[in-house]
């Protein structure tokens, strides 16, 4: 692997995010996006060390020792890949390094079968809006059962859609 640049210290966003400590992962809602993150512990222990000071080795050393298993700079880039692909961190305008992107299929290739346990996995689902849940739009006034949003009908029964 190349030499990453060792000043480059990531930063984990933190605004408009519902965070979910949970035994084995950590659940992330994007309040912006309406996602639903879900990071196994190894995606949650980089970003919980992207502190802005932390580089990718200092992650790397951290999260060895809080997972106890060899965690190398291969594995953190990866978790950092999927976080920034996620929006999970903070651009940093002065900065121009980027994340060297690197793909599951080179990690294992470098850290071998045995550390597979360890790779980053982020998992992301849209969400919909607690607004968008609540309508039926184009569900006809009174046909096929009730309506509970608000029907905008000229005859109880006619044409028209629930909204």
């Amino acid at each position: 692997m190349e030499k990453t640049n060792q000043t480059f210290a990531p930063l984990a966003r933190k605004e408009r995010l519902v965070v979910e400590q949970m035994a084995d992962e950590v659940l992330v809602y994007d309040l912006t996006a309406h996602k639903a993150h879900c990071l196994n512990l190894t995606a949650a222990v980089v970003w919980q060390n992207c502190n802005g000071k932390n580089d990718i080795s200092q992650i790397a050393r951290i999260a060895s020792r809080d997972l106890q298993a060899n965690v190398s700079e291969e594995v953190v880039l990866l978790a950092l890949n999927q976080l920034e692909k996620f929006k999970l961190l903070e651009k940093k305008k002065e900065s121009h390094f980027s994340i060297p992107n690197i793909s599951r299929r080179e990690v294992m290739k470098r850290v071998g079968i045995v550390s597979a346990i360890a790779l980053p996995v982020v998992a992301s689902i849209i969400v919909p809006t607690a607004m968008a849940n609540a309508s039926c739009a184009l569900v006809p006034c009174g046909v096929g059962g009730s309506c509970n949003a608000p029907c905008n009908c000229d005859v109880p029964g006619g044409p028209g859609t629930c909204i």
